[in-house]
């Protein structure tokens, strides 16, 4: 099933400069995955060493935040749109 995720243009250098992503993914935390997989620089500006989310990393299935949800485990469906949403409150983005 085919979900969107949309890339925030300060994180698009590392992903090809792609405004939008595709994947058949049934969890926001397999649509990550394969988003991180495939664009692997993103990934230390998305997780912490930890392996979690960075917490100024907002990220929502069409309108709800995911941290209202279920979190990475947050159920998909055909068409729902992922926003990754960073915090922005001065200082730098990019890790």
């Amino acid at each position: 099933m085919p979900v969107k995720v949309l890339i925030p243009t300060p994180l698009r250098p590392f992903a090809e400069k792609q405004e939008c992503i595709q994947f058949d993914a049934r969890t926001v935390g397999e649509a990550l995955d394969l988003l991180t997989g495939r664009y692997g620089e993103l990934r230390k500006h998305l997780y912490g060493d930890d392996g979690r989310l960075r917490n100024f990393v907002n990220v929502y299935v069409n309108d709800e935040d995911i941290r209202s949800l279920q979190k990475d485990k947050t159920p998909l469906k055909e068409g729902d749109i992922i926003s990754i949403i960073p915090s922005i409150a001065g200082g730098n983005f990019l890790v």
